[in-house]
């Protein structure tokens, strides 16, 4: 190399690397809209999100083997240019591509089961997946000129670092001003700014003249059109959308449809004016069991009108209603004020159980009006955890209420489980509880005293509700109707807790019943598939795809314990993904150091032991967490050990990927793209299995123990091998 041409060969690396962060902050951002978008699409529950991101995972990996081959071009300058110019704009195909043609591929209201889910989401994230993991590897060989294992380590530093802040950019700048189409434009910019750098650098000028066309054209269609609007219009065919707004915890989408308001969080309706008897009955089989209660807590139901409905009751004098989502409280006010507008209304935006948690001897009466345990979080409001807090939050002989199921006459196997498993699960904090069968199934439990004659009771106050009436209830409590419910909730079940969410599992499968359950020969060919990939890979990859299992698998643990002992307040679990991120970076930065002086394979096997040691921990690491929160009084003492045990976790995984580079050759390490492609492998495993099969399945510490088991047995395997050279 002369001279002129080192410094020119230098300015081409920093461009590289300044471009991969790019990347990773781009990936951030582009990951966490359309998953949101993708669960919107497709009914929002955690298989979905596995599914979703699993398939991220894995079509990345797919695109890191094949930048492994474009690094064999002639220009791989100027193939990298075209390549982050494709992804600064390809996001914002994909998002316009989610709400425009669901309803053209599946039918309007259509479930849509895991196998169309998991093709559609394929086909929706394919593009900037495989074009996001090509340039991986293809960034190698411009940082390294053989392309060989040395570049691995800057590589993903870089896209590591990136990442870090991007996550941060995301959770607390983005997120809570922009739209999903506005947010994805900022990443855009920046990556066409940064593809003109390296088109610069390399002399490649057609490439830059048409980065800066497309960043004009960008622009101007910024400053005419509205796309979010245009493209929200499109999700909603029929229905006049009226509200609108990119929360913090989801999409927030408000449609009216002939004067019924539908409120939509993620694609899920969480709330609809108009529905009179859900109201009515949420709402007045429990009140009439304490018709003289002052106060009052509400847990959704807000929307459809449950607290006026409560002041119904005149002794009632404060009625707290607690709503996650601030935007949802801001929708109300706006387009359903008669519904909250008394001032006996008190508005909480916080977490739901978060807010009991703190409360003690305070209310009558607690209705809890919140969909069926689908998601984790919701999963929440149905452990015994959450029971005995909701018990000290009532006065002595205080009334906790909440609905089930949807319920027609007859309780099918999966319902009948979801049932007996709520009713042994309640019992545990309260001496009495009731079922009434009418729409959902509703409980009703207390110290006190609970009247199964609920239509006496309200005729008794002199409430005369629109619907839940004596005729009403005649026939919702009929003799066969309270035989069925008897009978289904007399089979044995699991206890629901926060470690061993059962009822989430229970409810997934009646999900999964809709659409024929899960067939075992799918799981055979995949468990055959996944057995026959680890055979071929060299004993270090082996390593790394453990390492990536854990990272994946195991920050979804902590950030699940993260939300049971403090709930979602989005801005520390944002803060957990971000403190993961730097772990990351940290562990690669320091391992990028640390290489010329450790044996690689010996290092790299003693992290991967290291993990498995904290795999094993993390259950006794969440138990701690909750005992300094609940012995300090104070929030910040348990988190700071999670967030203690997350940065850890991030930087054993970190450093193990520059080590696995610096071994060397295709017999111990491996070719950066086999590198890349099985960390991805890996984590795509613990995204899909984890939080939608394995946790309630198994419970966390059983998860737990079977990721510290693979990584020591990966770590095992790998012991003996000796790196080859270069």
């Amino acid at each position: 190399m002369t001279d002129s041409a080192a410094p020119r060969q230098d300015g081409i690396r920093s461009a590289v690397l300044l471009s991969v962060g790019g990347l990773g902050l781009s990936s951030v951002a582009t990951q966490l809209s359309l998953l949101r978008e993708l669960l919107g699409a497709f009914s929002g529950n955690e298989l979905v999100l596995g599914i979703c991101l699993g398939n991220w995972l894995v079509l990345t990996a797919a695109g890191a083997w094949a930048g492994g081959a474009a690094g064999r071009l002639r220009r791989p300058g100027r193939a990298f240019v075209g390549g982050q110019l494709a992804a600064a704009l390809i996001p914002l195909a994909q998002v316009a591509a989610v709400r425009g043609l669901r309803d053209v591929v599946f039918l309007r209201g259509e479930a849509v089961g895991l196998a169309g889910t998991w093709l559609a989401s394929l086909a929706l994230l394919a593009p900037y997946c495989l074009v996001a993991g090509a340039l991986l590897t293809l960034g190698c060989r411009l940082v390294a000129a053989d392309g060989g294992p040395g570049a691995v380590g800057p590589v993903y530093l870089a896209d590591t670092a990136g990442s870090v802040a991007g996550g941060a950019l995301f959770v607390f700048v983005l997120v809570p001003r922009l739209d999903h189409y506005a947010l994805l434009c900022v990443p855009a910019f920046l990556n066409l700014a940064l593809a003109a750098l390296l088109a610069w650098r390399t002399r490649a000028w057609a490439l830059l003249a048409a980065g800066g066309a497309l960043a004009g054209v960008l622009a101007l269609q910024l400053a005419l059109v509205d796309a979010d609007s245009v493209t929200t219009s499109l999700q909603h065919r029929g229905e006049r959308v009226v509200f609108r707004a990119n929360s913090p915890y989801g999409r927030l989408i408000v449609c009216d449809n002939s004067g019924l308001l539908t409120f939509y969080e993620n694609g899920v309706p969480v709330a609809a004016t108009e529905n009179t008897a859900q109201v009515e009955e949420a709402v007045h089989y429990a009140m009439c069991q304490r018709p003289q209660a002052r106060r009052v807590l509400l847990i959704g139901g807000g929307m459809a009108g449950d607290a006026r409905e409560i002041l119904r009751y005149p002794a009632v004098a404060e009625v707290t209603y607690v709503e996650l989502d601030p935007a949802i409280i801001a929708a109300g006010r706006l387009l359903v004020p008669g519904n909250l507008g008394d001032p006996r209304i008190s508005l909480k935006a916080a977490d739901g159980r978060r807010f009991v948690r703190g409360s003690r001897g305070l209310f009558d009466v607690a209705i809890v009006d919140l969909p069926d345990p689908s998601t984790s979080q919701l999963n929440r409001y149905y452990t015994a955890g959450f029971f005995e807090e909701a018990h000290r939050a009532l006065k002595p002989g205080g009334v906790l209420a909440f609905g089930l199921g949807h319920y027609e006459n007859f309780a099918g196997p999966e319902l009948a489980r979801l049932l007996a498993s709520a009713r042994r699960t309640l019992e545990g904090s309260f001496r009495r509880v009731i079922l009434i069968p009418g729409g959902r199934v509703f409980f009703l439990a207390s110290d006190g005293a609970l009247e199964p004659d609920i239509a006496g009771r309200i005729e008794s106050v002199g409430i005369h509700p629109r619907l839940v009436n004596r005729h009403y209830l005649d026939a919702m409590l009929s003799a066969d109707r309270l035989a069925d419910i008897g009978r289904a909730v007399a089979r044995p079940a699991a206890q629901n807790t926060d470690g061993n969410p059962v009822l989430y599992y229970y409810e997934m499968r009646r999900w999964l019943s809709q659409f024929g359950g899960l067939s075992a020969v799918p799981g055979a060919l995949l468990a055959l598939a996944l057995a026959a990939y680890l055979a071929r890979l060299g004993p270090v990859p082996r390593v790394i795809f453990a390492a990536g299992f854990a990272a994946s698998g195991l920050e979804i643990v902590l950030l699940l314990g993260f939300q049971m002992l403090y709930g979602s307040v989005y801005r520390q679990v944002g803060l957990v993904v971000t403190v993961f991120m730097a772990g990351l970076a940290s562990g690669a930065w320091a391992a990028v150091r640390a290489a010329p002086r450790v044996a690689p394979v010996r290092g790299l096997t003693l992290l991967g032991l290291a993990i498995a040691a904290l795999a094993a921990a993390v259950p006794l690491v969440l138990r701690a967490s909750g005992a300094l929160d609940a012995g300090a009084g104070s929030e910040s003492m348990g988190q700071g050990c999670i967030l203690v045990a997350t940065f850890l976790l991030a930087a054993l995984v970190g450093a193990q990927f520059p080590l696995a580079g610096a071994a060397g050759g295709p017999g111990a390490g491996a070719a950066p793209a086999r590198l890349f492609g099985a960390d991805l492998a890996g984590a795509a495993l613990g995204a899909l299995l984890v939080s939608s099969l394995l946790v309630p399945l198994l419970g966390v510490p059983a998860v737990c123990l079977l990721t510290a088991v693979l990584n020591a047995a990966a770590a095992a395997l790998a012991w003996g091998v000796r790196p080859c050279p270069p």
